[in-house]
This record gives structure tokens, C-alpha cells and sequence, in this order.
């Protein structure tokens, strides 16, 4: 793939097990978001944590509330959206202290 879709895709593929997904899946330039559907909550996981895509549902798709930090990975954006994280990212704190007597 050379450029980053956006609308509602997804790809049904046969694999032969977990590190070939996970491969294919990890085989692009691109890594804004990625979705497992599996009844195995253990298998989700290990799955997620591989996947390099900023943000990751198990079971849904396309749910971010907006305390949750959202964005991409690789050529997927360069910054965050939504949740204290992403406040952080652009603010500086200054300390003052203030002494009147």
C-alpha cells in the first residue's frame, strides 16, 4: 500500500498463524489504527502489543472517547489528539513562587 486510507476497510485474509499476521499486518509504511476480532481476550492482547498502529479496539471498531490519547505510528500523523497526555505534550509548566511580606 502506498497511501494511508481512510473510510471503513477491512481485510479478511487466511493466515497460518499469529506471527504471520502480525507481519502483515506490521508490513506498512502507515500504523493509525488496527482492530482483532477473536473471542480469546488473551490472544487479542498478545496480538495488540505487537501491532505498531497508534490506536487499537478488540472486538469493536472505530470507538475513542475522548479521554483517550489517539494517534498514529510511522507516517500516520505526527501528533496526539484527545486525553491529558496529549495536554501535556503541548504545555510547559512554570513554577512561581510568590512572597509578599
Amino acid at each position: 500500500m502506498r497511501e494511508e486510507i481512510f473510510g471503513p476497510v477491512m481485510s479478511i485474509l487466511s493466515y497460518a498463524d499469529e506471527a504471520e499476521v502480525i507481519r502483515r499486518a506490521n508490513a506498512t509504511e502507515y500504523g493509525l489504527a488496527a482492530g482483532v476480532v477473536t473471542p480469546n481476550l488473551n490472544r487479542a492482547h498478545r496480538i495488540i502489543h505487537q501491532l505498531e498502529a497508534g490506536i487499537c479496539w478488540i472486538n469493536s471498531w472505530g470507538e475513542s472517547p475522548a479521554e483517550m490519547p489517539v494517534g498514529g505510528y510511522k507516517h500516520s500523523g505526527i501528533g496526539r489528539e484527545n486525553g491529558v497526555m496529549t495536554l501535556q505534550s503541548y504545555t510547559q509548566v512554570k513554577s512561581i513562587q510568590v512572597e509578599m511580606g
